[in-house]
């Protein structure tokens, strides 16, 4: 509380005795108050009319209109004004009469400045407290208005979102959901929140999403698990949830957005017959090509056209390139269409990776390179995959391996069980490596690493992400550590059988 002496406040006094009157004043006036005098109470009426005093020192006996009918009008005209009474007769009868009335405190006649201090002191702490509550609940209540304001602010907006929104307690019951969520579910526009979950969502997985995210069984909390869901109506909707976590890390509930993918997926189904129908209609005639050119090469071997030969052979070596493209855009058509990693079966990861480096071995003997198969443990559980789709992820890390090592480099391919839950596969070489920036565009569709020591590489740049599409199909992951001439590694985990 701040310093009572410090002040502006108004004091008015109201004796008929002009000593007292002028005594208060300098006594007042000292302790930094303005200081008003009346000698009878209608003067003391006007003057509280003009000035507006805080405090009144209110004389009881005053020729005609006397102290209590004063303190009756002072009440009438402003309850907040506090009246210390002056009384020469100072008797319990007289105090309570007055306290009656509305008045705050009294000193008898005589009293000494020190009384006078202690009283007006008293009366202004009374003063200040009635400020700073009369303060306090005006904020409070700018608050609870700011509040509803916001409030209503943020039920606009929901309200309006395209995206479907519907927020879950701990329970799984329903507590909000706007327009959009019930227009997506194809439900009655007046239909109200309230129920469990399954009362407004069909689908079992998103239903089962969603009490796990509203019981806090969500493994990781900075991420938002998704999961798509076709309608009767031909409507394809994706749903992305998030637990709700309160200030002490409990779980208060959930929160699901609703997204109408229905466009995307038909784009992607009309990209995907466009490049089917386009790969199939190229890889004939192309075939064709490739395999005349193949025969010219081979009739005129040595027959004085080597610089004919030269340009056969780089248009050969081109229509294989054209080849390869299509049969990856129709590998990633398949994929994109979901139509690949639908069988999983029990794969013995060790012989898998046997085959694979078998194949290659003649590959990478023609670059001088080792090709290591280091498998660290005899009893490494089944893998539950799809066993072509693995061939194409490890077939094509383990070619990059080779076409991005150097003359005389080393391959290592290492197997073995990551903290006993999953299988980790890594692919190790020496070769020239990729520079940071260049790790986060590894895996987009046509980016090849382009510098003097891979111009002469060919390839399609669709390899990485074919084989980062079908990891995705079996419930796998793909990291990679790389640095410029140090080798890179791409590690694979993928789900042991359970």
């Amino acid at each position: 509380m701040g310093n009572p002496y410090d002040n502006d406040t108004r004091i008015l006094v109201v004796d008929d005795e002009r000593d007292i009157r002028d005594g208060c004043e300098r006594v007042l006036t000292r302790m930094g108050y303005q200081v008003f005098q009346a000698s009878q109470g209608l003067e003391a009426l006007e003057v509280l009319t003009k000035e507006d005093p805080s405090i009144v020192l209110l004389d009881l006996k005053m020729p005609g209109m006397d102290g209590i009918q004063v303190l009756r009008r002072i009440r009438e005209i402003d309850e907040t004004i506090l009246v210390i009474v002056i009384t020469g007769y100072a008797t319990v009868e007289t105090a309570i009469e007055a306290m009656k009335q509305g008045a705050y405190d009294f000193i008898s006649k005589p009293f000494s400045p020190d009384q006078l201090r202690i009283a007006v002191g008293r009366a202004m702490e009374k003063l200040q407290l009635t400020r700073e509550a009369e303060e306090l609940e005006l904020e409070r209540k700018r608050t609870l208005v700011d509040l509803d304001t916001e409030k209503s602010r943020i039920s606009t907006i929901i309200e309006s979102l395209p995206n479907g929104v519907v927020v879950t307690n701990a329970q799984g019951q329903v507590v909000l959901m706007n327009p959009a969520f019930r227009r997506h579910l194809g439900l009655d526009p007046e239909t109200k929140p309230g129920e469990q979950v399954e009362t407004y969502i069909s689908d079992q997985e998103i239903c089962s999403l969603v009490r796990d995210l509203s019981q806090g069984r969500q493994t990781d909390p900075d991420e938002s698990p998704t999961c798509e869901f076709p309608q009767q109506n031909g409507k394809h909707l994706l749903a992305r949830g998030r637990s709700i976590m309160g200030e002490e890390n409990e779980c208060l509930g959930a929160v699901l957005i609703l997204v109408d993918i229905t466009t995307v997926k038909v784009l992607d189904q009309l990209k995907s017959e466009f490049v089917a129908k386009v790969s199939h209609e190229l890889r004939s005639p192309l075939s064709t090509i490739h395999e005349q050119l193949a025969l010219v090469l081979r009739d005129h071997v040595g027959n004085g056209f080597e610089d004919d030969q030269h340009i056969l052979a780089r248009a050969k070596e081109k229509t294989q390139g054209l080849i390869s493209l299509i049969g990856d855009l129709l590998d990633l058509s398949r994929i994109e269409a979901g139509i690949i990693c639908h069988e999983p079966k029990p794969v013995r990861i060790e012989k898998l990776l046997r085959n694979i480096t078998d194949f290659l071995e003649s590959k990478a003997r023609n670059k001088d390179q080792a090709l290591i198969l280091d498998i660290r443990d005899n009893s490494l559980p089944p893998v539950m995959a799809d066993p072509i789709a693995l061939e194409s992820v490890f077939g094509n890390l383990i070619t990059n391996a080779i076409n991005y090592t150097p003359q005389g480099g080393e391959i290592r391919i290492m197997a073995e069980l990551d903290d006993g839950k999953k299988m980790s596969v890594a692919v190790q070489d020496n070769g020239f490596g990729m520079e940071a920036a260049q790790l986060d565009k590894i895996f987009d569709k046509f980016f090849r690493i382009k510098n003097d020591k891979t111009r002469y590489i060919t390839g399609t740049g669709l390899g990485l992400s074919i084989v980062k599409g079908l990891l995705e199909g079996l419930n796998g992951s793909i990291t990679v550590q790389s640095a410029p001439d140090k080798g890179s590694t791409f590690k694979v985990l993928l789900p042991v059988q359970g």
